[in-house]
């Protein structure tokens, strides 16, 4: 699905070799696929590739860049201070600002952050109890801009659905994954920043929690992994 949904966003023919990468880092991160299962997928798209040039449906194949799985190294996406601005000035709703807040400064999944509820936020000390892979729990932290954004879409609410997020319109039902990312990419069209979707800004915590000196183990903890190689994928 994930890259399905590349492909519709950017055009079969626009796709690269970073996107591929960033594929292998869902399947890796998000389904904890193993890496047989990742580099067989590397195989499957390469012959998929070879055969579109081979008929003239592309010019190029973008897996030629990616030799073996081993020897695939993450190409690190943070999002720059200035693509966090430009982002900012385009969130249109207060919801959309503190989905996000949360996210760029919580690091959770997706699918974590659309099973919120309220009841799950501690807003004095700014924590949210998280329902993980394996219906596992876990604490996470979000920073005071954050809490202040999701203060305020709060106070704006009007209905007693128990989610965190739900829809803008009646019958305000929660918000799902495919609507927080719909949501994302048309704020990133909007302020003309590439590659805006929910797993970039996960990226992006750990990135800046490693680049600030977080432990490795401490990062991996807050991002919930069960094993430290997906976390190790942020290193440079």
């Amino acid at each position: 699905m994930y890259f399905m949904r590349k492909i519709l966003d950017k055009g079969f023919d626009s796709i690269i070799h970073e996107d591929i990468y960033d594929f292998f880092n869902v399947l890796i991160e998000e389904n904890h696929s193993s890496m047989t299962t990742v580099d067989n997928y590397r195989r499957i798209l390469n012959s998929f590739y070879n055969y579109c040039v081979s008929n003239g449906l592309l010019y190029k194949n973008p897996i030629l860049k990616i030799s073996g799985l081993k020897k695939v190294k993450r190409v690190k996406m943070a999002f720059s201070n200035a693509e966090i601005v430009y982002l900012r000035e385009n969130l249109n709703t207060l919801r959309d600002k503190a989905i996000f807040e949360l996210l760029l400064s919580s690091g959770m999944r997706v699918g974590e952050l659309v099973q919120l509820n309220h009841k799950d936020l501690n807003m004095n000390d700014c924590t949210v109890i998280v329902h993980g892979k394996g219906d596992k729990e876990r604490e996470v932290f979000f920073n005071e801009w954050a809490r202040i954004n999701i203060a305020r879409y709060l106070e704006s609410r009007t209905d007693n659905n128990p989610a965190l997020f739900v829809s803008l319109n009646s019958p305000y039902k929660r918000l799902g994954i495919t609507g927080c990312e719909t949501m994302l990419r048309n704020v990133g069209k909007r302020a003309g920043v590439n590659n805006v979707h929910p797993h970039r800004f996960r990226r992006h915590f750990a990135t800046t929690m490693i680049n600030k000196g977080v432990h490795i183990e401490q990062v991996q903890q807050l991002l919930g992994h069960a094993e430290i190689h997906p976390t190790q994928m942020y290193i440079v």
